[in-house]
């Protein structure tokens, strides 16, 4: 928890304070200070990030990356294929701008979550003992970075860049739990739906912290009456930068009006699909709409915080990856327009803006969802729970991409070669972030969430 405590007037007594560290009550400018330690674990952290885009509602293999256009027509992608700059790999036709990015991204073809629930697997479940995978990051690294009081862990919704959009649905289970690790270590949430107001304390009423551009105005005004006052005549320059850093890159980092505009318009996705072109039938029509409408903003949020320091950002947008032809969900066709589309643009514009700023080793992009999508359409031309194969893609980390990892049978229903599991994604997650060599000799962690960390095996032949 971030805390700006006092009033101007009571700057010099307790005016800036980092809690819920288990530091024993140091303020930010005492970790400043003594900042040669890399965190209170005395773990090295790794100048690395990682971005999970959780596509829920289980997206389907064959419309995504794994066409098989020579199954029969029930079974093939019912959008067609399209090739992709890597001689040999195609993708659904949908995804024709992430075709062209193809040798800067890896498919699995082989990854299982092991059930076709609805859940929020594989971001929080039983392979995280109930925990956001983020959290176990954050167990290790700390809930902020001690060199910028950044989160360390962050979850976007929605109302993090629109906040109109309806409120989260935690009916299939929660982003932000924690499992046995403390509510300290849940990421932190800003916009509408979040608990900013727990995680970010700036001496203003709660009402207002859980409304991201009050949060903003607030700390603008603080700013200005800092600037008016002799609040940090006496501070010594670590308290000065402990200030600068929670009134600066923190709130500015999820700020996108401080952005170039035309970096804003390349992510955008909200013209791609309008509103009116979303046809009512279906009852999730306002589930595609703020799809459509944030998820190119939050990619470019996640980017930002990425940047500056954020290890482990959770993106997800309202339930819309689910595609049964029923009362409440569109075809496979029609729905891969209202959500497939805005997927392409936006996760291809984070690829592109992570490379043209040299940031492809430094930053993994994890997209998956909990499940995928039978082989066979249903009668309605829809597809249906399927837990045997689901897909998968990365992008950046220091890894060597363009390739298929993996293959499926015939259909398209089950790896047809040694199954990528959950257990190996988070191996890959954890190994990217954590030297796992020293998170397995630090005393004071947990032994399951050791043992969590340091026995997953990562994803085989990503290198």
């Amino acid at each position: 928890m971030l805390s700006l405590r006092g009033s101007i007037s009571s700057g010099r007594r307790d005016f800036l304070r980092v809690g819920g560290l288990g530091l024993g009550g140091l303020s930010l400018a005492d970790i400043l200070e003594f900042k040669a330690k890399a965190t209170e674990n005395g773990v090295s952290l790794k100048d690395k990030a990682v971005v999970f885009l959780f596509m829920h509602g289980g997206p389907p293999q064959a419309e995504t990356f794994d066409p098989k256009m020579d199954a029969p027509d029930n079974v093939r992608s019912q959008v067609g294929e399209v090739k992709t700059n890597v001689p040999g790999i195609s993708y659904g036709s949908t995804l024709q701008r992430l075709a062209s990015n193809a040798d800067k991204i890896t498919v699995v073809r082989s990854f299982t979550t092991g059930n076709g629930n609805h859940d929020i697997k594989p971001i929080v479940g039983n392979t995280s003992q109930g925990a956001n995978i983020g959290s176990l990051y954050s167990r290790v690294a700390g809930p902020n970075r001690i060199d910028t009081g950044m989160p360390t862990n962050v979850a976007l919704f929605p109302r993090a860049v629109v906040p109109e959009a309806q409120e989260r649905n935690t009916n299939f289970g929660k982003f932000v739990s924690t499992g046995s690790l403390g509510h300290s270590y849940a990421p932190f949430v800003p916009g509408g739906d979040g608990n900013l107001q727990k995680d970010m304390v700036l001496s203003v009423p709660q009402e207002r912290l859980s409304d991201r551009k009050s949060l903003l105005t607030s700390v603008d005004n603080l700013r200005r009456k800092v600037d008016n006052s002799k609040v940090l005549e006496g501070m010594n320059g670590f308290q000065e930068q402990a200030f600068d850093t929670i009134l600066g890159g923190v709130a500015d980092a999820f700020d996108l009006s401080g952005e170039d505009p035309r970096t804003v318009e390349r992510y955008d996705t909200a013209p791609l699909v309008p509103y009116s072109s979303i046809r009512r039938v279906w009852n999730n029509h306002k589930n595609y709409r703020d799809h459509v409408n944030s998820l190119g903003k939050l990619m470019l949020m996640a980017r930002r915080l990425v940047e500056r320091g954020c290890g482990f950002v959770t993106v997800t947008t309202n339930f819309v990856w689910d595609f049964h032809a029923d009362q409440n969900n569109a075809t496979v066709t029609e729905g891969m327009r209202y959500v497939g589309l805005p997927f392409d643009h936006a996760v291809s514009a984070f690829i592109e803006d992570i490379h043209l700023r040299g940031l492809q080793d430094k930053v993994l992009l994890v997209c998956c969802g909990e499940m995928g999508r039978t082989p066979k359409l249903n009668e309605r031309g829809g597809r249906d729970h399927w837990g045997k194969l689901a897909p998968l893609m990365l992008s950046g980390g220091g890894f060597s991409h363009g390739q298929v990892i993996g293959e499926s049978t015939r259909d398209g229903g089950e790896p047809n070669s040694d199954p990528v599991t959950m257990h190996n994604l988070l191996g890959t997650v954890m190994n990217t972030l954590l030297d796992v060599g020293e998170v397995r000799l630090m005393e004071n962690l947990p032994r399951k969430v050791k043992s969590l960390i340091t026995d997953s095996v990562p994803i085989k032949n990503l290198s």
